[in-house]
Formats: C-alpha cells, structure tokens, sequence
C-alpha cells in the first residue's frame, strides 16, 4: 500500500486526541466527549475518502474532515478557557492536517475545472 501522508497523520492525530479526551477531569466530560467525537471523526472521513466515487466525491469527504477539524479546534479552544495549556501538544498536528486537507482540497478542484475546460 502506498504511503499516504494525510491519512497516517490522521490516525496519530486521533490516537492523540484519545489519549488526551482521557485526561479531562470529570466535570468537563461532555466537552471531551464533543472534541473526541470530532477529533476522531476528521481520520474517519480522510478514511473514506480513500474509496471515493469520484473526484467530486473524495473532494466532498474531505471538505466533511476539514469541517470536523474547525469544530475540534472549537472544542480545544473552549476547553483550554477552562484548562489553561489544554491541547497545545495537538494544536500543531491539527493544523498540519488542515493546511494538508486545504492543499488537496485546491488541488482537486483545480484539476476538475482543467479537465472540465477541455
């Protein structure tokens, strides 16, 4: 299988975003249900886009994980308001994936509208 850089850094992220969901202390358990729901769900999507369709289909299964990623980044922020330094050791490696997911993104629908100019 070939080395996919997106989907592994997503998987680390996820497995990161697990370890930490653990540590919140009991009164903030929803906060980190929502940012494991979320955090877990970007891997989820880039997952599924790996058996798109389509062009038009993978490019929408990554929009899907990049949504995730800005609804993780809100649940960090929130709970580092709450938890002064919470997340900051993940906060890098989501920004990596979406500057990646942003990269693709664009590069997909650049090659869609070439290919639908000829």
């Amino acid at each position: 299988m070939e080395n996919n850089i997106i989907l592994e850094k997503s998987i680390a992220f996820s497995a990161a975003i697990v370890e930490l969901a653990l540590t919140v202390p009991p009164s903030y358990k929803v906060l980190a249900s929502q940012l494991m729901r979320s955090g877990t769900s970007i891997g989820a999507s880039i997952a599924e886009a790996q058996s798109a369709e389509s062009m038009t289909d993978f490019v929408h299964k990554l929009k899907i994980a990049d949504k995730e990623a800005n609804e993780t980044v809100y649940w960090l922020r929130l709970l580092n308001t709450q938890l002064p330094s919470f997340g900051e050791d993940v906060n890098g490696k989501l920004m990596e994936i979406k500057k990646l997911l942003t990269s693709i993104i664009i590069t997909c629908n650049r090659k869609r509208k070439t290919k639908s100019a000829l």
